[in-house]
């Protein structure tokens, strides 16, 4: 496996790292079986959150038996001190470790919270405390935006930023290009656009084309660790036919689709917004109009019982119009039932 410097942290780490998002979705000993098999395939690097629901204590269940194995990184929504501190306590009791390698601030959107942080009593100056105290041993930063990752690359604050980066997504390169000139390490999220690059081998070969550190998709079966583990291992970059296709991929989706971070969840009435979204994306781009037809109506709640109470929309960092998306959902496939019983 390949490992790169992540910044001037000295920390040498897998460019294929293990996501935590999914395996919230899976048992505790899937959850250390796929671990295990990690390790085995040479990813040495975890990324989880305090907000991925059971991430962090799935994790720790591993990693109570295997600590100095992994470079440990998680993160924090909180902007003030005291939560931020309370935080780090949580994290180290779920994960079942002394300390953590990278401590990072969870999606920072706006300049009011990154300013928030560094105010007077605000979260940096607590994360700083934890470092003095041997509690966490770097700080960074996560961002969907890129001016906070430009602005968190500027400042020197951060060993770290963490960014959305894919073949569809690329407005985060200036942010990249400086911070591996400030050497500061890079690490990349949404690597298959939330699902919507299909091709994950071809996703993640144009990343590490790139001058990042480590990518993370995130994993919950062992054919997708071996898989995204395999290309770590003699690196070789995309053929022209791999690259010819992402670009028309990219082209096609443009930038007004689901990434899958279920930030808008829960939502009042109930609905799976990123599960109604990817049913729509096997009915109108994958020519799989049957199996998402029939799954989407299975569903006790679907797109219909959207009441476009905006609160979605607040929460989502890539400022989709969720609410008129959920609108095109509902249509396209009453109009595939409607077509289904006139052709009977």
């Amino acid at each position: 496996m390949e490992l790169r410097e992540l910044g001037n942290t000295g920390l040498k780490v897998s460019i294929v790292g293990f996501g935590g998002i999914p395996i919230q979705r899976v048992s505790n000993d899937e959850g250390v079986a796929l671990l295990e098999e990690a390790k085995k395939l040479g990813i040495n690097f975890i990324d989880t959150a305090r907000g991925y629901t059971t991430s962090e204590a799935k994790i720790g269940n591993y990693l109570s038996e295997d600590r100095e194995s992994w470079i440990v990184a998680t993160k924090s929504m909180a902007r003030d001190a005291k939560t931020f501190s309370e935080d780090i306590q949580i994290s180290l009791k779920n994960l079942k470790v002394d300390y953590i390698d990278l401590y990072q601030f969870h999606n920072i959107s706006t300049n009011e919270d990154y300013d928030h942080i560094f105010s007077e009593n605000g979260a940096y100056q607590a994360a700083l405390d934890a470092q003095e105290k041997g509690l966490i041993n770097h700080i960074g930063i996560t961002t969907h935006k890129s001016f906070i990752a430009e602005r968190a690359v500027e400042s020197g604050k951060f060993a770290s930023i963490q960014v959305p980066f894919n073949a569809v997504e690329d407005q985060f390169l200036p942010a990249i290009k400086k911070a591996s000139e400030k050497n500061i390490g890079v690490i990349v999220m949404k690597p298959l656009a939330g699902g919507a690059l299909n091709n994950a081998t071809s996703a993640l070969k144009y990343i590490l084309e790139h001058s990042v550190t480590v990518v993370i998709p995130g994993m919950q079966k062992s054919e997708e660790v071996r898989e995204n583990a395999m290309l770590g291992h003699n690196f070789i970059g995309l053929a022209d036919v791999e690259r010819e296709e992402l670009e028309r991929v990219a082209k096609e989706l443009g930038n007004r689709f689901c990434r899958r971070c279920e930030y808008c969840l829960p939502c009042p009435q109930g609905i799976k917004i990123p599960t109604n979204f990817i049913f729509n994306g096997y009915l109108t781009r994958y020519n799989l109009k049957e199996w998402a037809i029939g799954r989407y109506f299975a569903q006790e709640v679907n797109a219909s019982a959207c009441v476009e109470c905006g609160l979605c929309e607040s929460r989502c960092p890539y400022d989709l119009p969720i609410i008129e998306m959920l609108k095109e959902v509902e249509n396209n496939f009453n109009a595939e039932k409607d077509s289904e019983v006139k052709n009977e």
